[in-house]
């Protein structure tokens, strides 16, 4: 015999009705209460407001809590945002700054370039050396400045305090310089305050030897070396250095001027440099007239020499050197 079973939905369907009909007859109840106007409703109205609304704070605490925690992630939102241009503007800032250095930095020593003293004859022009050689067997650089600047072959370019190079090689807009480290370079100097003459000769290295020295116990480390203007290569009195006494017990030079930091340089308007337009001149003996042979072959030969006739139809003897004997005077038998 079947046992009946009664289902679960035979007896939540008539409760959820019931449930949908009391909420309905709720809110319609509410509605009417609020849309009464009466003194009397009025009244009941404000008393379960105030019965029943303090009551509900327990029910406002998680709306609370997710309204402050909205806020508080909205705050931290601006706050990162904030975070994030500060450090936008730190980062210009630490930009600012570093080429603020760089230019106090450039004009400290474009002064040092104004307060060289130099002839007052000499002009100069200013470049920025845009470029080095890079390499250990060549020392040199390159200046924005060339042709169109007035810039010849053979100039001496100068930092803020002394004797950097020469000009070798002039294009339209640049120009090169080459070092006096660089081991093609040869400048004539003077050991002050001796007064010895010598010859600074380049080697690829920061301290260049002085060869060819006159008197080398009359030098001492210390002493001053300027340019000499033998040659006329360069102006005289550019200070190039002081000498000092290298490892190899060479007498080298110390150099003035700062070649870790070439940013400026100025290039001395010395002179005009003529052209070699002939080299074999410069190693050719001077051409000069034949001496007289005064030996005796040479007198023989010329007593011997044919006579030669003169204009007025005279015979003239060539060498002979002896006089005609004088005409018989009018009268002698």
């Amino acid at each position: 015999m079947a046992k009946n079973r009664t289902a679960p939905e035979e007896y939540s369907r008539p409760l959820r009705r019931l449930l949908v009909w009391l909420a309905v007859l709720v809110l319609l109840a509410f509605f009417l209460l609020w849309r009464i106007d009466s003194p009397r409703v009025e009244r009941f109205r404000a008393a379960l407001i105030d019965a029943v609304v303090p009551n509900l704070d327990w029910a406002m605490a998680p709306v609370t809590a997710v309204a402050g925690m909205i806020d508080d992630f909205q705050s931290y939102t601006r706050i990162y945002e904030q975070n994030q241009e500060l450090k936008r503007e730190l980062q210009q800032m630490k930009a600012w700054k570093e080429a603020a250095l760089q230019l106090e930095q450039k004009n400290a020593r474009l002064l040092d370039l104004n307060k060289v003293r130099l002839d007052p004859k000499l002009t100069h022009v200013t470049g920025v050396v845009m470029a080095d050689s890079g390499s250990p067997f060549r020392q040199s650089v390159l200046l924005n400045v060339g042709e169109r600047d007035g810039i010849r072959d053979g100039w001496a370019t100068m930092d803020g305090i002394g004797l950097v190079g020469r000009i070798s090689g002039v294009g339209p807009r640049t120009s090169r310089v080459i070092l006096v480290t660089d081991s093609n370079s040869r400048i004539p100097v003077t050991i002050q305050p001796s007064g010895q003459k010598a010859l600074l000769s380049g080697d690829n290295s920061p301290l260049p030897p002085l060869e060819f020295v006159e008197d080398t116990d009359e030098v001492r480390p210390g002493d001053r070396v300027v340019t000499s203007g033998d040659g006329a290569v360069f102006p005289a009195g550019l200070l190039v250095g002081q000498v000092a006494l290298g490892t190899d017990k060479r007498l080298r030079v110390v150099l003035a001027a700062d070649y870790q930091r070439l940013e400026f340089l100025r290039v001395l308007r010395s002179h005009e440099l003529e052209p070699i337009t002939d080299p074999g001149s410069l190693v050719a003996p001077p051409a000069t007239l034949p001496l007289p042979d005064t030996s005796t072959g040479a007198a023989e030969a010329a007593a011997a020499a044919p006579p030669t006739a003169t204009e007025g139809g005279d015979v003239e003897a060539a060498g002979s050197g002896a006089a005609e004997s004088p005409e018989p005077e009018a009268g002698d038998g």
